[in-house]
């Protein structure tokens, strides 16, 4: 097979979860699955018997009758999983805390880019969501309000997410970088009853005050009915009390001031229907305002443990991190982490401060196995030189996830020559729009160079041409045929399910069509291109923009680009803005560069009618190009709500550009 970067071998294999699940399968149901093509199908033809034996396998909290486990597997949407069933989703992440060999193990590491290191262990973080549960329950929150939260990725936002979910209250959060309008454009949809939020937060040096906007959100906001505040920035809780901005606050309690309460007793856990609502999830909202994505707690915890078990192999004693903030759904997945006893690994800052190598150093500190991050992060860590395996010792480390955008070539190529040879290296996709994955990694099979290793188990994903007929090797939409546990309930504030309808079925009708824009091999791995609304259609060839920034952003003097469609003369022309080193400036040397770049590893098609050097490049704040955003400027359309974007300043950049009117 060409381009293999990484083969486990039967050791490896021998000792992974997938391995002993497969062995689990064929001693349960009867069936030979001796390979993982075999399992995958199986899992796809026999949904009901598949995740019964996931949640066996791990260990899943369920009470009353599991044995229905769902409905209808073909029905999409709509399918009910297991309907006589309840459960608890704190109570299923807590559960190591009960365990003597678990109990006094660090559940949660978290680590400041100013050098602050806190540490929690399970017994500790089931006291502290005791005394945080039982503050909420005195202060009127019960079982379906809503709990919102500004919050960086810290100790407290996990204590809070717990605390809400056990008394089976909705879990809705964004990190404190979000503009006041992106929070109230969010929250105000949801009617919180609570808030949780910080007096700021740290970025690449600078300390940034948010208590302004808490007192924003508390007016725009009037279900809120009382506020828990963290001291995140002021480390004294005397000193910030004594704050004006704080003492403006409405029914604002100090969150030292709960952590200083007794714990009242065992815990105790609101069992829930499988369906019942656990996160409001928000999309980008950057045509509009941010839609309303209600996840389900049963579909959550069982499609996370089945995405952590068996694809990503964790184990109780692995130590888990993935670089991500409160507001994107990566956050909400590695929190999940804890339901297999491993420690988690929180961090919130610059992934660059006080130096490029920052996260690599605490892989080595804290003894981290499987490290997240972003495609975007691994390519700009490869632009500042960093040479991991020169550097560090890495020696725990067993697996890269890599998500947020498609994973380059060259990224393939930098992690296995610049950090380990002996890892899985996983590129998943999937989104907030399911909390989870549908192709991600695969501790059994081969790393192939620029490839998703497999689509996940119990996901009878498919690749539709334009006809709606299912292709293999060939481009096409990102859809999925079957019910799955994690498909949302719906958009919230939307009671006849239309926008949630048009959102998805609308394509193909009882088909899930995802927005992404892919190609399934005969392997049964993927390719990402990425987003179909962004795909590019000059002369009615449909290119994927991931093929262009592959190409691009492997030349040294690019830092990062955008590519658009720009109408023009009753077709479509491909424009590529670049944002350069600094120093840098866009010749004709350059620009001859990069179009014979392209041209030589794509098509004629692929090259650009125009490329434009500009100062900065529009992100939404989960660090997502907002291709569509400058797609609107360029042709003079407003941009609905800016507030969705971590650098709104940057589309004046775009507008009116005199170079796009010839």
């Amino acid at each position: 097979m060409e381009n293999v970067l990484w083969q486990p071998d039967q050791a490896w294999i021998d000792n992974t979860n997938m391995h002993r699940f497969m062995a689990l399968v064929q001693a349960r149901c009867g069936v030979s699955v001796d390979d993982y093509a075999a399992l995958h199908r199986w899992s796809c033809e026999h949904s009901a018997a598949f995740w019964e034996r996931v949640v066996e396998f791990c260990g899943i909290r369920l009470n009353g009758n599991p044995d229905r486990v769902v409905d209808d597997p073909g029905k999409l949407p709509g399918a009910k999983w297991y309907p006589q069933a309840t459960l608890n989703f704190a109570e299923n992440l807590l559960a190591p805390a009960g365990a003597a060999d678990s109990a006094h193990k660090p559940a949660l590491v978290f680590r400041g880019e100013n050098g602050r290191r806190d540490v929690v262990t399970y017994q500790q973080l089931y006291n502290k969501v005791q005394r945080l549960a039982a503050f909420m329950q005195r202060n009127g929150v019960r079982k379906g309000d809503r709990v919102a939260a500004v919050m960086p990725n810290c100790i407290e936002t996990v204590v809070g997410m717990l605390a809400a979910t056990s008394l089976g209250a909705i879990w809705s959060s964004c990190s404190p970088d979000f503009g006041i309008n992106g929070i109230v454009d969010r929250f105000q949809q949801i009617e919180p009853v609570m808030l949780i939020a910080v007096d700021g937060y740290f970025y690449a040096g600078k300390s940034i005050s948010i208590l302004d906007r808490v007192e924003l959100v508390q007016h725009k906001i009037p279900s809120i009915q009382n506020t828990i505040l963290v001291p995140f920035l002021q480390s004294d809780p005397s000193v910030l009390q004594s704050d004006p901005s704080v003492q403006n606050l409405n029914a604002t309690t100090l969150y030292p001031e709960i952590e200083q309460n007794d714990a009242p007793g065992k815990l105790e856990f609101t069992q829930v229907p499988f369906d019942h609502p656990l996160y409001i999830m928000y999309s980008s909202g950057t045509t509009g305002v941010p839609k309303c994505i209600v996840h389900t707690t049963g579909g959550t915890l069982l499609q996370h443990r089945k995405e952590h078990s068996l694809h990503a192999d964790l184990k109780a004693e692995d130590v888990f991190f993935y670089f991500t903030t409160c507001g994107w759904m990566m956050w909400n997945w590695l929190i999940s982490g804890l339901a297999s006893g491993a420690t988690l690994v929180l961090f919130d800052g610059s992934p660059f401060h006080p130096k490029a190598s920052a996260l690599i150093d605490m892989i080595d500190e804290e003894g981290i196995s499987l490290f997240g991050t972003s495609a975007k992060y691994l390519s700009a860590l490869e632009k500042a030189g960093v040479k991991p395996r020169e550097s560090h010792q890495l020696s725990r480390l067993k697996g890269i996830f890599s998500t947020g955008s498609p994973l380059s070539h060259e990224s393939f190529d930098y992690v296995y020559r610049d950090f380990k040879a002996n890892l899985c290296l996983s590129s998943i996709s999937g989104g907030t729009d399911i909390i989870s994955c549908f192709a991600l990694g695969n501790p059994l099979l081969p790393v192939v160079r620029g490839e998703l290793q497999c689509i996940g188990l119990g996901m009878n994903v498919r690749i539709f041409d334009e006809q709606g007929r299912a292709v293999v090797n060939e481009k096409g939409e990102l859809v999925c045929l079957n019910a799955f546990p994690s498909c949302p309930a719906g958009f919230w504030n939307d009671a006849d399910g239309a926008k949630f309808h048009g959102a998805y079925f609308d394509r193909f009708d009882g088909v899930w069509a995802h927005g992404d824009y892919g190609e399934i091999t005969d392997r049964g791995s993927m390719i990402i291109y990425g987003r179909s609304d962004a795909v590019l259609n000059p002369g009615g060839v449909r290119i994927g923009t991931a093929e262009i920034y592959r190409q691009v952003e492997q030349l040294d003097f690019v830092l990062e680009s955008v590519v658009v469609g720009q109408d023009w003369q009753d077709d479509v022309r491909v424009i590529l803005f670049v944002r350069l080193k600094e120093g840098e400036h866009l010749d004709d040397e350059k620009i001859a560069i990069i179009k014979s770049t392209i041209r030589t590893n794509t098509t004629p098609r692929h090259v650009p009618a125009k490329i434009i050097q500009i100062a900065d490049i529009p992100r939404t704040i989960s660090g997502k190009i907002a291709e569509l955003a400058v797609r609107k400027v360029i042709h003079g359309e407003a941009v609905k709500n800016t507030d969705a974007l971590a650098n709104p300043e940057s589309l004046a950049l775009y507008s009116n550009l005199e170079a796009l009117q010839s």
